[in-house]
Formats: C-alpha cells, sequence, structure tokens
C-alpha cells in the first residue's frame, strides 16, 4: 500500500474542491505505466468513502468529480448521485476529441441533463500532447460549449497552452453563462480578459510552486468573487507533496496559499470560494 501525504491543518472555514477524479483515484480507470502519480494513488488503496472522509477531515465539505470521457462520465455522474456532496461534470477530454462522435455527445448531453450533474467538463483545448488534432479538438470543445448552454450547466475548461484560442471559441461561440477555467494555467494578462468576461478561474497545486510566480499574479488579479480553489486530484498535488499522489484533503495548502497571495483570512477566501460553487454549480 502507497504511503499518501501526511494531511495538513484542518480550514476553520468549510470549503470545496471544484475538479477531482474519484475514478482514477480509486481505480476504475487502471492507471497507466507512465502514470506514476495516478499508479501511487491507486496503490493506497482509497476507496470514495474514506476519500471523503479524510476531505470533511479537514474542512474540505463538498465536491465535483469530473468525466474525461464517456465510460468516467457515465460512472462520476453514478457516485454523484450516490453520495452526499458531491457532484458530477460530464465531457469528452480534449485529449480524446477523436471520440467525439455524434453519438457520444448525445450520450454526454443525456448525462448533462440528470440532476446531480451539474457540469460539462472537462472539455477544451490541448496544444500540448497531440494526442488529438487541433480540428478534432476545436469541433469537440465547440459542441461542449453548445451541450452546456443547452442544459444550462457550467462549462469546465481545460486549457493547456491553448489560452488565445480558447478564448477566440468562446468570444465565436457564445460562452454559457458560467464558465470556468479549471486547473488555471494563464498569466495576469489572461486573468484580466477573463475577469473582463466574468469566467471563473480555478487555482490548483502549482499556484503553490516556487517557478510558479506568473500564477500568483494572476491569483493577484482575480476578485475573491470569481475564484476557485481545486486538487485536479491524483494530480498536481500542492509544495511540500510534489510528485506523490494528491487528493481533496490537500485542499487547505493551496487555499492558504492564495490566502497568502490575496492578503485575505483563510476563512474569508473559504466563504467567498464556498459562496462561488453556489453561483457555478447551484445548492448543494
Amino acid at each position: 500500500m502507497s504511503k499518501l501525504p501526511v494531511a495538513p491543518e484542518p480550514l476553520s472555514s468549510p470549503v470545496f474542491d471544484s475538479h477531482c477524479h474519484l475514478d482514477i483515484m480509486v481505480g476504475n480507470r487502471q492507471a497507466s505505466s507512465g502514470d506514476p502519480v495516478a499508479q501511487a494513488a491507486q496503490a493506497a488503496s482509497a476507496t470514495v468513502r474514506s476519500i471523503l472522509d479524510d476531505a470533511r477531515a479537514v474542512g474540505v465539505t463538498r465536491l465535483v468529480t469530473i468525466g474525461y470521457d464517456l465510460p468516467s462520465s457515465r460512472w462520476n455522474a453514478d457516485v454523484a448521485a450516490q453520495q452526499e456532496g458531491v457532484y458530477a461534470g460530464v465531457a469528452i477530454h480534449p485529449n480524446e476529441a477523436h471520440a467525439s462522435t455524434p453519438e457520444v455527445l448525445a450520450e454526454i448531453e443525456a448525462l448533462a441533463g440528470r440532476p446531480e450533474v451539474r457540469a460539462v467538463g472537462e472539455t477544451g483545448l490541448d496544444y500540448y500532447r497531440d494526442w488529438a488534432s487541433k480540428d478534432d479538438q476545436h469541433a469537440s470543445f465547440r459542441a461542449h460549449v453548445e451541450i452546456a448552454k443547452r442544459t444550462g450547466k457550467a462549462l469546465v475548461i481545460h486549457d493547456r497552452e491553448a489560452h488565445d484560442d480558447v478564448l477566440r471559441v468562446l468570444a465565436e461561440e457564445g460562452a454559457p453563462e458560467k464558465v470556468v477555467f479549471h486547473s488555471y494555467s494563464g498569466d495576469a494578462e489572461m486573468a484580466k480578459k477573463c475577469v473582463e468576461a466574468g469566467y471563473f478561474m480555478s487555482f490548483s497545486g502549482p499556484v503553490t510552486y516556487k517557478n510558479a510566480g506568473y500564477l500568483r499574479e494572476a491569483a493577484e488579479v482575480a476578485p475573491p468573487e470569481l475564484m476557485l480553489v481545486e486538487t485536479d486530484a491524483p494530480y498536481l498535488p500542492p509544495v511540500p507533496h510534489r510528485g506523490k499522489p494528491n487528493a481533496p484533503y490537500l485542499i487547505p495548502l493551496t487555499l492558504r496559499c492564495l490566502a497568502e497571495v490575496k492578503g485575505v483570512h483563510p476563512d474569508r477566501l473559504c466563504e467567498a470560494i464556498s459562496a462561488n460553487g453556489v453561483t457555478v454549480f447551484g445548492e448543494w
């Protein structure tokens, strides 16, 4: 059994994890040999119940578990239907955009209509990997934008080295009412554009990294009313746990870093982020 990071000091005000992957953490999707963080997370033999219990013990009372293909979207929607304090997002990840056939997208839209599913995502553009062509990615992203608008659900965006094109697609298609940039990776200038458009920025573990000053500068620009916090678990663990499996119970480390950047008490930021969660995902 793999040893997970030690739990941080609990938060004194509750908050939630806006983006994680429960199915990967519990081994519903088998980690590949090139995926050591996910392998380590699965070796820890966590269950959905233990993940939720560990999170709640440090003040992370709710979470959103996110799909990236059709099987994971089905699984996450079903778990959200069974677990109190859990919502789901459903989508085809841009790296899997070649699978966004009309039939698959129709099922994603049907899943998005379920009450426990509160987001369409993660979708978007990924120019870091070439697992799917840019044409396929753009077509899939635009289709997901329309699904989010038709179902009235938040759009959760994966944006990796594609900032300008993501913003352009949103402008051309007409963005849904609620847009979240998951694991925000832009700089302060992009953050200003997101603020102007009313897009939410969800910050994850990398904002704590020494070489990620640009993310902290972006967090300075982001007003509390447009901020969320996430893990992307089992990926992107915050300092001092880089290279180890991430999980929702590590949110306090990222939250406290953001509070320091903003110059506010962690409780105040927790309150703002919790209110934003209701705005984006609805009442729990």
